[in-house]
């Protein structure tokens, strides 16, 4: 009996907390980041600073932040500067300011108390911890919205506003807002807005392309050689780009992926693994929506989960799946109808989601239809239409 053999090399680069040596797509923001905190390196006691990082779920936010944390605490212990980045998540700790400084200051002192101080207090003592270990903290607030929520401006206007009245002391504590919106930030007075918009870097949305690319790097990270091919890669970011290209379900999308590719032995990461995984994450199609088919739109559609059951590709030419409906077809006994109400009927379930298409790009045949299947598995499509046709159900 073979040996079992896993598609994956080191899964854990997939993992939500992990942060690549690289960002794909995100050096400038990269730079930039470094650009505002390079006082840091030069002449931390003189100043801090306030950036926001803002952008739509799965464009980097959170990596971006966590990878410039890394880079810059590297490089000051390098000078002798005690430097220390802080990621909290706000939603945690419910958008609380005093379990937030209370979570910082058990950093430094793990079993400070949690009763007995205001959250005011607890950023004075942060502060003097920190002048005591004359050390600098860059603290992001990460879904930083949470706190604005609950506490609104008195909260950010105590985390911006209390080092300016430390007199002849170092400035010791800088910060990062990471949130989706920048509306948000209208709930605030204008005095404690001012303190915050200053800084802001704003992330676009990952075109399918840049998804690629993302997802090519973690797959020669993640996976063994040869086990993810291009059109898996591609199927991917297709379904990640249609999200508002987010990268983080590309990545999760890539990993359960894999994990059906082991589940089955299949030693090789196909576009069918990618569906079921899709299918494990979104609701699954209801089987109303299948029903609700006339016969040959439910003919054609098992064309379509017949061709991609039997292939390990991602995407299939309208002809290919002409001539898959045309077997289906003649299987069931019924004449099978023409190029142009196929096309019709491709237009429909391409609008209510069932399938996608796309246009290839430009070759020596010109520009020409692809269909792929988006968040089902061609083999539990394949099931359904069967029972259903097999009912007679119209």
């Amino acid at each position: 009996m073979p040996q079992y053999r896993s598609v994956f090399k080191d899964e854990t680069k997939l993992d939500i907390n992990y942060v690549p040596y690289r960002l794909p797509h995100r050096d400038k923001e990269l730079r930039l980041l470094m650009e505002f905190f390079s006082f840091i390196l030069q002449f931390p006691e003189k100043m801090t600073q306030r950036v926001m990082i803002t952008g739509d779920v799965g464009t980097g936010k959170t990596v971006l932040s966590q990878r410039f944390g890394a880079d810059i605490t590297r490089e000051a212990n390098k000078r002798g500067i005690s430097l220390r980045y802080v990621h909290v998540n706000c939603r945690e700790y419910r958008g609380n300011l005093f379990l937030i400084l209370h979570h910082v200051v058990s950093i430094f002192h793990p079993n400070f108390p949690r009763r007995g101080y205001s959250a005011e207090e607890l950023l004075r003592i942060l502060l003097q911890i920190l002048d005591e270990e004359n050390t600098y903290v860059i603290l992001t607030l990460d879904e930083f919205e949470s706190l604005v929520e609950r506490e609104g401006s008195e909260a950010v206007y105590k985390l911006t506003r209390l080092q300016e009245i430390r007199a002849n002391k170092p400035q010791r504590l800088s910060l990062i807002c990471i949130l989706r919106n920048l509306k948000i930030i209208e709930r605030l007075d204008p005095s404690t807005k001012s303190t915050l918009q200053s800084n802001i870097i704003s992330l676009e949305k990952y075109s399918k392309q840049q998804l690629m690319d993302i997802l090519n790097d973690r797959v020669s990270l993640a996976f063994n050689p040869l086990t993810v091919p291009e059109d898996t890669v591609s199927l991917i970011a297709e379904l990640a780009f249609s999200e508002g290209g987010n990268a983080r379900l590309g990545i999760e999308l890539l990993w359960r992926a894999g994990k059906y590719a082991d589940a089955e032995d299949l030693g090789i990461v196909t576009p069918e693994c990618v569906r079921k995984a899709a299918s494990s994450i979104y609701a699954v199609m209801r089987k109303s929506d299948l029903a609700f088919l006339n016969v040959h739109e439910k003919l054609f559609l098992l064309g379509v989960a017949r061709f991609f059951k039997g292939s390990q590709k991602a995407y299939a030419s309208l002809a290919e799946i002409e001539r898959a409906y045309a077997v289906v077809c003649e299987e069931f006994d019924v004449h099978p109808h023409s190029h142009t109400q196929l096309w019709k009927y491709l237009q429909m379930l391409s609008a209510r989601g069932i399938v996608q298409k796309k246009v290839s790009a430009t070759g020596s045949r010109g520009r020409s239809t692809l269909i792929y299947l988006p968040r089902i598995s061609a083999y539990e499509l394949e099931k359904e239409l069967s029972m259903l046709l097999e009912k007679g159900e119209a």
